[in-house]
C-alpha cells in the first residue's frame, strides 16, 4: 500500500525542509497552523559574560529543565477565539492583556502568552551574537535603514503605521535570517506575561512557570524581588499624561511615587523615561543580577538606546519591543511598564509561545 503523507504533514516537512528544523507548524485541535521557531535551551553565561553556567530562566519549568521553547514566528492574529502566527497578515491589535492570555491558552496545553522570561532569552541572545533586529520603528520602514519597510496593512493619520507580519527583510528577525522570529523591533508593541508592577515593586514569575496565578493586584506564587522602580525627581499631583521629569532608577523603596494624589491609582498620568542603558540604581543600591538576567535591567552601557518607560503607581503589566512611531526608541530591549491591564490600542498586539508539558 503507497505512504499518504497529509497535507498537514506536507506543510510541515516543507517549512521543516526550508529552515532546517529551525522552524516547524503546530497544528491545534481545530487544525489551524502556527509557525513556530525553536529556541534550543543555552547558558546564562552563552549569553551574558561572567553569569553562572546554568539554564536561563526562560527554560525551566516547575522546576523542571526544557531542552527548548517554541516562540511564534509572527506577531499573532486571532482566528475563532485563539492565537496563531501566520505571515503577511495584520497583527491583531487593540487587545488587553488578559484577552492575549486567553488567545493564547485557548490552543491548549503548553500554550500561553510569551513571557518576559523567554523575551529576555531572545533578546540576551540576540545582543551577544550581535544581531539586534530592526523593524518597523518609523512609520513602516527602519529609522537607521529607511530602505528596509514592510507591506502596509494600517494607516494612522493618514501615514503608514502597521506592516504585514514577516513582510520585512530578513535584518527584522531576531537571527538576521529568514528563519528568526520576526518583529521584535517595533511595528505593535507586545504584551508579555510574567512580570508586573505592583505600586512600583517588582514582581516577576519564578523560572518559566506561565501558569502561575493571575489577575489584578494578585502576587500570590509571584517572585517579590524586593526592588522597586523609583525616580530621581519628586512626582506631582498633575492630572494629565506627560513625563515628570528626572529618570526612572531601582531601589529598595519608592520614596518618589510618580502621581502623588493616589500613588495606588491605575490612572495614565505622570510617567518617567530613559533609555535602557542607563537605568541606575540608587545610590548604595545593588542591582540583583535576576533583574539583568530578565532584561529588567541593563548588562552593560550598551542596549542599542532602546527605551524603559514607567509609571510606578498601581498595577502596571509589561509591552515589549516599541511600535512603528517610537524610532530609535524601539528595539528588543524595549521595555514599557506604564500599561494597566486594561490597556488596549491600535498600536499594542502580541505572541503565543509553546512549551511541551
Amino acid at each position: 500500500m503507497a505512504f499518504v503523507v497529509s497535507v498537514k504533514d506536507s506543510l510541515r516537512q516543507a517549512v521543516e525542509s526550508a529552515t532546517g528544523g529551525k522552524n516547524t507548524v503546530m497544528y491545534d485541535d481545530k487544525g489551524n497552523p502556527s509557525i513556530m521557531v525553536c529556541i534550543p535551551k543555552f547558558n546564562l553565561s552563552d549569553v551574558i559574560n561572567g553569569a553562572p553556567n546554568v539554564p536561563h530562566p526562560a527554560f525551566i519549568v516547575n522546576g523542571v529543565v526544557k531542552s527548548e521553547i517554541w516562540i511564534s514566528k509572527y506577531q499573532n492574529i486571532v482566528h475563532d477565539g485563539r492565537a496563531y502566527s501566520i505571515p503577511f497578515q495584520d497583527p491583531k491589535t487593540s487587545v488587553t492583556y488578559d484577552q492575549a492570555k486567553q488567545y493564547c491558552a485557548a490552543k491548549g496545553s503548553g500554550w500561553h502568552l510569551m513571557t518576559n522570561a523567554e523575551w529576555a532569552a531572545i533578546a540576551l541572545w540576540c545582543k551577544k551574537n550581535g544581531f539586534m533586529p530592526r523593524g518597523n520603528n518609523n512609520y513602516g520602514k527602519d529609522i537607521s535603514a529607511p530602505h528596509e519597510r514592510g507591506k502596509v496593512t494600517y494607516q494612522s493619520s493618514g501615514q503608514d503605521a502597521r506592516v504585514a507580519t514577516g513582510s520585512g527583510p530578513a535584518s527584522w528577525s531576531h537571527d538576521g535570517t529568514n528563519e528568526g522570529i520576526f518583529d521584535l523591533n517595533g511595528n505593535v508593541w507586545e504584551w508579555v506575561d510574567g512580570l508586573k508592577l505592583i505600586d512600583g515593586k517588582i514582581y516577576v514569575h519564578q523560572d518559566n512557570n506561565y501558569n502561575t496565578p493571575e489577575g489584578p493586584r494578585v502576587v500570590d506564587q509571584w517572585v517579590d524581588t524586593g526592588v522597586y522602580f523609583d525616580n530621581t525627581t519628586a512626582g506631582d499631583a498633575n492630572t494629565t499624561d506627560r513625563d515628570v521629569g528626572g529618570d526612572p532608577v531601582l531601589g529598595a523603596e519608592r520614596t518618589n511615587p510618580m502621581f502623588t494624589t493616589d500613588p495606588s491609582s491605575d490612572a495614565y498620568y505622570g510617567y518617567s523615561y530613559t533609555t535602557f542603558e542607563t537605568l541606575g540604581a540608587k545610590s548604595g543600591f545593588t542591582v540583583p543580577d535576576l533583574l539583568k538576567h530578565l532584561a529588567i535591567a541593563p548588562i552593560d552601557a550598551n542596549h542599542g538606546g532602546d527605551g524603559i518607560w514607567v509609571r510606578n503607581y498601581g498595577e502596571r503589566l509589561p509591552i515589549r519591543g516599541g511600535y512603528w512611531a517610537d524610532g530609535s526608541d524601539a528595539g528588543v530591549f524595549a521595555l514599557n511598564l506604564s500599561h494597566a491591564r486594561t490597556s488596549s490600542g491600535t498600536y499594542l498586539g502580541f505572541r503565543s509561545a509553546y512549551i511541551a508539558p
